[in-house]
């Protein structure tokens, strides 16, 4: 005769498998709720600025792209053997970094901007205006990325803290690299 208490192979696995799908459920329903508290916390004026923030970003990198093309196909003289690969160089930059921040806007749920920023774009074959042009452009980007930093910071996104500070420290670089052609 059985014990009241003893259970058989087959009893305790179909016992085992529902202590396994309990367990499995709970821990949908933490994460579930971890997901909604993130989402709140997001949603509303923190990210509808964030996101905004970021379209400012890849408005100013998609006028970027253009710009240095142009000025790469217009660049003359005997600037063009060292300008024209900078600015090749300048405007596969900011492809780079307005994909990244158009993946940035994805994932926070946004609408991503597709027309540049309106900042006319001046026509010329003068190397200085180019080379000013492209300074008050990296400075305006570089301004752009460092409030775009803070927005992170404020909100613990990391990993793209980490990406955009990438692109701040590129956009410095940019900034002093423009200075000096200049002077």
């Amino acid at each position: 005769m059985m014990d009241a208490f003893t259970l058989t192979n087959q009893e305790f696995s179909v016992i085992w498998r529902h202590a396994r799908l309990l367990v499995f459920v709970s821990f949908l329903q933490i994460i579930e709720g971890v997901i909604k508290f993130i989402s709140s916390s997001l949603n509303g004026v923190n990210m509808s600025a964030l996101v905004e923030k970021m379209n400012q970003a890849l408005g100013l990198e998609l006028r970027a792209i253009n710009m240095y093309a142009h000025y790469a196909a217009y660049v003359k003289g005997m600037y063009r053997l060292q300008l024209e690969p900078l600015f090749q160089s300048e405007a596969t930059e900011s492809m780079v970094h307005a994909a990244t921040i158009r993946n940035a806007i994805v994932k926070h749920g946004g609408i991503c901007v597709t027309e540049r920023d309106p900042h006319p774009i001046a026509h010329t074959e003068d190397y200085r205006v180019m080379l000013q042009s492209a300074l008050d452009t990296e400075i305006k980007a570089s301004e752009a990325y460092g409030e775009l930093m803070e927005m992170l910071d404020e909100i613990e996104d990391s990993e793209l803290y980490d990406s955009v500070e990438q692109i701040y420290l590129t956009e410095l670089r940019s900034v002093e690299e423009m200075r000096m052609l200049l002077n």
